[in-house]
């Protein structure tokens, strides 16, 4: 199953994508795709509707991100053993955890706002797991019971608030639409392995990253398993697993984002994002 969240900001409501790719209502059915809802057994039942009797939605709708009240959003520096060799740096001995604010979470055609000044703002396209049951020091047998699906994720990050003065991560990759999710969260039965997807990313047009997750060091399962050992996972949390190579900070020379250029991304079997580039007003 396909899930969507649809609307104005803040006011999503829930709906899925038909066999037939249509978007449909889901306001009837549950509140939101937040929280308990995200259980794998009350997707499962979810996925048993009959779809045709469910109100169609118009493809122009603004999609939001997929997961609402999200309360930790998590990533994992250097997964890709392609990325941080491009980038010079040595393969980790377990995953690097890192937070994202979740307020920068916005949808997956939203634009991807510039912080003023900002001349460091880099891409980074991953995929990203989805908690439906609370984890707590699961084993890696169990992760995957965890999980309620997958979803494409950008982690937008301006570089010299990441590493220069005094290197904070989170501070660089926090900003307001410095998140964004989507377009769908896709539930693992559609999915036949999570580490053998394309993942790709363009800026107008020109490909950026062209990598695979067959190339994470540490894969779906482990992450989960690995995090729930130092945190309790909860329904809705959301965990980007990496970026492979090809990003702007990583090329000789740097290349960012500039104002009005256009970002594509995705990933096999999980839908494309695309973002207009704008400057921040405040």
């Amino acid at each position: 199953m396909k899930i969507i969240r649809h609307g104005a900001p803040g006011a999503e409501k829930p709906g899925l994508v038909d066999s037939d790719g249509r978007y449909r209502d889901l306001s009837g059915q549950v509140e939101d795709f937040a929280g308990a809802v995200l259980d794998p057994d009350r997707l499962a039942r979810l996925a048993n509707l009959q779809t045709a009797n469910l109100p169609l939605i118009g493809k122009n709708v603004r999609l939001g991100p997929p997961v609402g009240g999200v309360a930790q959003l998590l990533c994992i520096g250097l997964n890709y053993s392609d990325h941080a060799a491009e980038i010079g740096m040595a393969l980790p001995n377990e995953p690097v955890i890192f937070m994202k604010s979740p307020h920068a979470l916005s949808g997956p055609n939203d634009p991807i706002l510039m912080p003023p000044g900002s001349e460091k703002t880099d891409w980074e396209v991953e995929l990203a797991i989805v908690i439906g049951r609370h984890a707590d020091n699961v084993n890696r047998a169990d992760a995957l019971k965890h999980v309620a699906g997958f979803s494409v994720f950008n982690d937008v990050s301006e570089r010299a608030w990441q590493l220069e003065g005094t290197g904070q991560w989170t501070k660089g990759k926090s900003y307001k639409s410095f998140a964004p999710l989507g377009p769908w969260l896709v539930t693992p039965d559609e999915i036949a392995d999570p580490q053998n997807l394309k993942i790709w990313l363009a800026v107008d047009g020109t490909r950026m990253q062209d990598g695979s997750t067959k190339t994470m060091i540490f894969d779906v399962g482990y992450i989960v398993s690995f995090v729930s050992k130092h945190m309790t996972l909860m329904p809705g949390d959301v965990i980007a697993t990496g970026t492979p190579p090809g990003v702007g900070g990583g090329k000789k020379p740097p290349r960012f984002l500039k104002v009005g250029e256009t970002v594509t991304l995705g990933i096999e079997g999980q839908g494309e994002q695309k973002h207009l580039v704008e400057r921040a007003k405040n």
